[in-house]
């Protein structure tokens, strides 16, 4: 099956864009199929994302229904182009809520949503370390834009997913006139433009998903980096890029003190979190979703973090206007409660940088509660917790 273009957005064919995958393979991806086989009946086992004897011969059987001309029990292009209708949509859902997630499943879904609901708009906003794609979804043609981002920190990825099922329900709910939080969804969608950045850190999210293989050169830069942090387990305590800088230190908003209070705790090199880099915006992926701001007349701006149940709304003496109202709103629909960012912790964000230099209403949403990365079974309950917030930034900005 080979897919068509768009002015904006090549379509993969899936079969050469995914792994192959067989007897031994691990990661994202082996829970992909298994999640799909499972739903058509021909695997029974666990969804864990290890291609065993089991996934074998569930592929195996797959193949012989389907009349496919290999039987091998190998996940080859023949094999994922053949499963292209059911990663489509055919089996009624689109975005998988209940795997590891990845940077290849995002592009994915990205191209899927395209194909179905043909009035969002998909482009990049850059390329990481790794060149892997930066998308970005536009859902509405409102005057009105916010912003809404996920996974800039790798072992936050399960937020990614979130903003994924959210443009999906979005979508859903316009096409066939229905109402999203208790909102017209057409309304909406005349008069806001929703930008999404699901996946800030592609990079990083690969290596703490298992998309990169243990036994590649990237996974061993990553881990002699770790070897440095003993204390920070590898590859689950991993936030930063692939190079060892927390995007979320790398933004023109105190970022000098940034370095001072992270440099004293003894981040003072790459490390699998708290290291500032060498300056402010020297990393792609900071600097691609700090350009795409600069191109955007966005009033209101979220960015997805995990965990802690937990709602920041100001940076330093700077509280914009209407931003603790909207921020107490949030808190009502989800829950969650509105706190003061710790003062280390309160320099060289995103949101940080946002409300210092536009002084309109920024916020970091802590989802979740637990030990990060948190497990997928959370993801029903984050997204209960989180879609009134993301319906409502939308209609309160």
């Amino acid at each position: 099956m080979k897919f068509t273009k768009n002015a904006q957005f090549s379509y993969y064919i899936l079969g050469d864009f995914m792994n192959t995958l067989k007897l031994g393979s691990t990661g994202p991806q082996v829970e992909f199929v298994q999640n799909i086989l499972k739903k058509l009946g021909y695997y029974t086992g666990p969804i864990d994302g290890i291609f065993g004897v089991n996934t074998r011969n569930a592929v195996i059987r797959y193949q012989q229904n389907y009349g496919l001309p290999q039987i091998d029990g190998i996940v080859g292009t023949q094999t994922w182009n053949s499963l292209a209708p059911y990663i489509n949509g055919a089996l009624g859902f689109i975005i998988p809520t209940n795997i590891r997630y990845s940077s290849k499943i995002l592009q994915i879904n990205i191209d899927s949503l395209k194909r179905l609901y043909p009035f969002i708009e998909i482009g990049s906003i850059g390329r990481s370390i790794l060149g892997r794609n930066i998308p970005y979804i536009r859902i509405g043609k409102g005057s009105k834009e916010v912003f809404y981002s996920a996974a800039i920190h790798a072992n936050e990825w399960i937020t990614s997913p979130l903003l994924m099922k959210f443009v999906a329900d979005y979508c859903y709910t316009y096409k066939n006139n229905l109402t999203i939080f208790g909102y017209s969804t057409r309304e909406l969608f005349n008069t806001v433009s929703i930008y999404i950045v699901p996946m800030v850190n592609p990079d990083g999210v690969d290596l703490v998903t298992g998309e990169i293989m243990t036994n590649s050169p990237t996974y061993a830069f990553a881990k002699k980096i770790s070897e440095d942090f003993p204390a920070i387990p590898f590859p689950s305590g991993w936030k930063a890029n692939i190079r060892g800088v927390d995007l979320n230190l790398q933004f023109p908003a105190g970022w000098e003190q940034a370095r001072e209070i992270k440099y004293s705790q003894g981040f003072t090199s790459p490390a699998p979190r708290d290291f500032v880099g060498y300056g402010a915006l020297i990393e792609p992926e900071a600097l691609a979703i700090y350009n795409f701001t600069l191109q955007h007349n966005f009033r209101l701006v979220i960015a997805y973090h995990t965990q802690g149940k937990e709602i920041y709304w100001d940076f330093q003496n700077i509280n914009p206007p209407r931003g603790l109202q909207i921020a107490n709103r949030f808190a009502a629909t989800s829950g969650y409660s509105v706190e003061n960012v710790p003062f280390n912790s309160s320099f060289a964000g995103y949101k940080d940088w946002f409300i210092q230099d536009y002084n309109l209403p920024g916020y970091t949403i802590e989802a979740g509660l637990g030990i990060n990365p948190l497990p997928i079974a959370q993801f029903d309950t984050i997204y209960y917790d989180n879609i009134g917030i993301l319906v409502l930034g939308a209609t309160l900005a």
